[in-house]
């Protein structure tokens, strides 16, 4: 009997131990698909600076990806790969890649360590697509969100969804994105010093990544959907920003992010803050919100927000 239990307990150790080593490295993999400050993009006449605050302060659902095109692709390259095959429109979207940056900001429901799984399976979805897109296209085109979309929806349950907002930014300062039931951006304005909420009629939103496929889908017979079928994706644009603007990107933990008695950092706390802080650097910027919101409330949430300044 106490051979028997003894051994149940052996058994039950490895099996913990081999759990906290599988946590490990999943924590491991999660960390190494967190963005690198070399991986910001560098564009010409903009500042950008975000990162992601983890509730369990290792990692959660909340997600960054930043595509600097010339840093990562060779884009001379592939526009003269382009021309040799006679494809000039090509060619010009891939030169305007020169003058453009990517941001995502993307929310998994929940946000437990495991659910950064779903972040790291956008992760790799979304750049795998870019490398097609930039081949057939020069440009990421809603295409790929519509793919993402159907392959979420296929394969992850109706409990578990993803947020998220994917833009450009370019060196005139204007911003054309896709919002897949994330919350809009906002505009610090220099000028008038304060916020500018983006018109609800001015964007379209749809609902989020996986769940609901698109009536549009070429395979849409063979696609069930309690919830419906949405509509084909569309691009939204901004063209508020002049010289000192700052468009916010964020997930709901910043813009819910509260007191006990309610009290919520956003937008009012936000807005006295840029206003004496907005000639900063984005990353000082980003900084002096994040002690500021840390100090103001205890998070209930991953809090991710990015800082998008035209000098």
């Amino acid at each position: 009997m106490e051979n028997r239990n003894g051994e149940t307990s052996i058994k039950n150790g490895k099996s913990v131990d081999f759990l906290l080593s599988e946590l490990e490295n999943f924590q491991d993999i999660a960390r190494h698909i967190k963005p690198s400050p070399g991986e910001i993009p560098g564009i010409n006449g903009i500042d950008i600076y975000g990162e992601v605050i983890p509730l369990n302060g290792i990692v959660g659902g909340d997600h960054i990806i930043y595509i600097d095109f010339n840093k990562r692709y060779d884009l001379d390259q592939r526009i003269r790969e382009a021309q040799k095959h006679n494809r000039p429109d090509i060619a010009e979207q891939l030169q305007l890649n020169k003058r453009r940056a990517g941001v995502m900001v993307a929310d998994v429901s929940g946000h437990n360590i495991t659910d950064g799984l779903l972040g790291a399976m956008l992760h790799q979805a979304f750049l795998t697509g870019i490398q097609y897109e930039l081949k057939h296209h020069g440009e990421v085109t809603a295409g790929l969100f519509e793919i993402i979309n159907t392959r979420f929806f296929n394969s992850s349950s109706v409990r578990k969804f993803i947020t998220l907002i994917y833009g450009e930014i370019w060196d005139d300062g204007s911003f054309r994105f896709v919002d897949a039931g994330h919350p809009p951006p906002v505009v610090f304005s220099n000028k008038f010093d304060k916020i500018i909420k983006v018109c609800n009629d001015q964007i379209v939103n749809f609902p989020p990544i996986g769940t609901m496929p698109s009536g549009d889908d070429i395979d849409s017979s063979k696609l069930f959907s309690h919830l419906g079928y949405k509509k084909k994706y569309s691009i939204n644009k901004i063209s508020l920003m002049g010289n000192g603007d700052i468009l916010l990107l964020y997930t709901d933990g910043f813009s819910e992010h509260a007191t006990n008695e309610d009290v919520y950092y956003f937008p009012d706390r936000v807005e006295e803050i840029l206003k004496r802080i907005k000639n900063d650097s984005a990353s000082d910027i980003y900084f002096q919100i994040k002690e500021d919101l840390l100090t103001f409330a205890k998070p209930a949430d991953d809090i991710t927000f990015v800082v998008i300044k035209k000098a």
